[in-house]
């Protein structure tokens, strides 16, 4: 009885300790594969599998990943907030737009404005060149004079002639910039222009598909 006793104990052991028995598989270099009880230790850090003792798989272990992965692996994620980031503000910037105009003609009007007031800078430099210019023109002239008389030509009047030429210089890179500034609100508005009016047809397009999908539900 005893014996009998003790026999069914060791077969208890013998199941549990098979039902915990684990295996491993993995592949080697040379892409044959191996299975056993234990996995060699270059192989920890590779692709591999534990089974249990069925054979089923019961954990995967992807292989460890190089430095050049993780690297390409947050490139990508940096890409992908970037990308995230872009479309917010481009939504942000699509709901002012329609928030803010009515019509294509709005925008137009608005565009105009803003081209108007810089072209009036454009010309308020432009008249201010040419203002120093003829200054310019007037006192090198009077130079000229003064020489041609065999006079000494007053001091004050080259540092009137060199302030007129500053004066050139600097209005002349206003009006560049004035210039430059005039082309990006037209770009920019142009843009805006364009963009309104594919919202608008996105809008359109929806009513009539949501206009159409009530017409077929009565």
């Amino acid at each position: 009885m005893r014996f009998a006793l003790f026999a069914l104990s060791a077969m208890f052991v013998i199941i549990s300790f098979s039902a915990q028995a684990k295996m491993y598989k993995w592949v080697d270099e040379n892409g044959q594969i191996h299975f056993g009880d234990r996995i060699p230790p270059e192989y920890l850090v590779k692709e591999h599998e534990e089974l249990n003792a069925q054979g089923v798989v019961m954990k995967y272990k992807e292989a460890a990943k190089t430095p050049e992965q993780i690297a390409e692996e947050k490139r990508l994620e940096s890409e992908r907030k970037k990308a995230e980031v872009t479309e917010k503000r481009k939504k942000q910037r699509d709901r002012v737009l329609l928030d803010t105009y009515t019509t294509e003609r709005d925008l137009i009007v608005a565009r105009d404005a803003r081209l108007d007031a810089v072209d009036s800078q454009i010309r308020l430099a432009v008249s201010i060149i040419k203002d120093s210019n003829n200054k310019i023109e007037s006192m090198e002239n009077q130079v000229v004079q003064i020489k041609s008389s065999k006079r000494e030509v007053p001091a004050d009047l080259y540092k009137r002639i060199d302030i007129e030429k500053q004066q050139v210089t600097v209005q002349t890179e206003v009006m560049e910039n004035h210039k430059k500034h005039r082309d990006e609100i037209a770009t920019q508005f142009n843009g805006y222009i364009e963009r309104f009016k594919a919202l608008k047809a996105e809008q359109k397009a929806r009513r009539q598909k949501l206009a159409k999908k009530r017409g077929e539900i009565h």
